[in-house]
């Protein structure tokens, strides 16, 4: 398992909170840990993988939402796009955007072995210009990419999105550093002007969860 983000902020009771929940959580499908194993061995960023208890999540919320059509902005080696494939109802779709030529390729691969090869299409390049060109409209949204252009993801799938419709964004805590006002890094002020922009949002309402790095559901209103 991997360690928990909160990782300067670290507490040994977080790993032992982490480590329970993953015990008492559905365990990956055999094909998801091997995707999973497959991009420990190759990147030495695994740490952006979902992980299994976020993976398990985000296969919960498609089987409970049962969308028609997915879109995901941050591809990385395909986890999180299986994890929500294993629960799309017959005839859904996920539409997946990659920006990096590696990570789409190895996502690619990793989708051509897994039962899920017709449901999941990568689509390489920005991701503002992949979504620009895509009709939609989406019954699902899930963001994790680069945390400076979330307010622009999140502008450009409002409005694609299906009413009601809903996204889940990743690395909503940034480890901690959310919290921390003396941070004044490029990603961390983007990440708390964001997480202030949702929350004040009419045209939504919005739930942000304590998982793994923080993730908030999203559900747009009519």
């Amino acid at each position: 398992m991997d360690r928990p983000y909160l990782d300067h902020i670290y507490l040994p009771e977080l790993e032992k909170f982490e480590r329970y929940a993953a015990a008492h959580t559905s365990a990956e499908p055999e094909g998801l840990r091997a995707v999973a194993d497959r991009t420990r061995e190759l990147s030495r960023a695994s740490q952006m993988l979902v992980g299994q208890i976020e993976g398990r999540l985000l296969a919960m919320l498609v089987a409970m939402i049962q969308p028609r059509s997915v879109l995901e902005i941050g591809t990385y080696t395909g986890y999180s796009a299986l994890a929500m494939a294993d629960a799309l109802p017959e005839g859904g779709h996920i539409v997946t955007c990659e920006v990096n030529g590696r990570h789409a390729a190895i996502a690619a691969e990793n989708i051509a072995a897994s039962p899920h090869a017709g449901r999941v299409e990568v689509l390489l390049g920005p991701a503002l210009e992949t979504v620009a060109s895509l009709p939609g409209p989406f019954d699902f949204v899930f963001i994790d990419a680069d945390k400076g252009n979330l307010p622009h993801y999140y502008e450009a799938v409002l409005p694609k999105l299906s009413t009601p419709g809903f996204i889940a964004v990743d690395n909503v805590l940034w480890s901690g550093r959310v919290l921390d006002a003396g941070d004044e890094s490029e990603d961390t002020r983007a990440l708390v002007e964001f997480n202030q922009l949702v929350v004040s949002d009419p045209r939504v309402e919005c739930v942000m969860l304590t998982v793994r790095d923080g993730l908030t559901l999203i559900r747009k209103l009519s």
